[in-house]
């Protein structure tokens, strides 16, 4: 195994198997289920294109569609509106909104469901143990954090740190549209299966929308959908599963750019 493809297993924490010896004195075939790595060095923004992917894309409802009340605001602006934001009744039990992080020009846009304890005490998303992981499996793809945005569905942490509801959802939605519409990204890695299905509009399971690429309208953006790192520092095993969805993020940002 080269050092290269070492150190992105390593980053995101997958165990790795050294080929053993037979009688003979030669190497056994290396595990086939570890991923051979591909991590280019993030390349500056081109305008979207035509992807050149395998994978078959597809198609989404017109899941973007902003309210029309947020769809023309700024950055400024969008964040005032969240920070006082009274849409739904989580802004009775918040420390604070949680807006979103990272390059307003980034490529890539993450989305995870919304704000845990930690986020809530300091007003950034994904920056507890969930955000460690994150940070170790954005590097083994090629980017610091600081070179994407990150965002959630919700701006408010729900109670008790439960799944977002319905209309929590309904009420946030329009300021994570706007939020990509702003970023106009190369791509969107969605984080988790609440993510996925509120953001695609859909309730189709995770392992059916993993694999493939998902299409926001109105603009064919590419969204790939993986596990949420929460999830993966309970079942471990996954990280392999997560380090397909990276490849297969990382191919179809390619082909954006193609």
């Amino acid at each position: 195994m080269d050092a290269r493809r070492a150190a992105i297993l390593d980053a995101i924490g997958i165990d790795r198997f050294v080929a053993r010896r037979g009688a003979a004195g030669a190497e056994s075939a290396p595990d086939p289920g570890v991923a051979e790595a591909s991590s280019p060095a993030p390349a500056r923004r081109r305008p979207i294109r035509a992807p050149a992917v395998a994978m078959p894309a597809v198609a989404t409802p017109a899941a973007t569609t902003v309210a029309d009340d947020v769809a023309t605001l700024d950055w400024a602006q969008l964040e005032g509106r969240v920070a006082a934001c009274t849409r739904c009744s989580l802004a009775a039990t918040r420390t604070q909104t949680v807006f979103g992080t990272g390059d307003r020009r980034a490529r890539w846009l993450l989305v995870g469901e919304a704000p845990g304890a930690d986020e809530d005490r300091q007003g950034e998303p994904f920056v507890g143990r969930a955000g460690q992981l994150l940070n170790s499996m954005l590097r083994a793809a090629g980017f610091e954090r600081g070179e994407v945005y990150i965002a959630n569905v919700l701006k408010c942490r729900p109670p008790a740190n439960r799944d977002p509801g319905p209309e929590e959802a309904r009420c946030c939605l329009p300021y994570l549209h706007r939020q990509i519409a702003l970023v106009n990204p190369d791509l969107v890695l969605c984080l988790g299966r609440i993510a996925a299905q509120n953001l695609l509009g859909v309730d189709t399971p995770l392992g059916q929308l993993r694999g493939r690429v998902h299409r926001l309208a109105p603009l064919g953006t590419p969204v790939v959908v993986s596990y949420h790192p929460a999830y993966l520092l309970r079942s471990p095993s996954e990280k392999r599963k997560s380090w397909a969805d990276l490849r297969l993020a990382l191919e179809t940002a390619r082909g954006q750019r193609a």
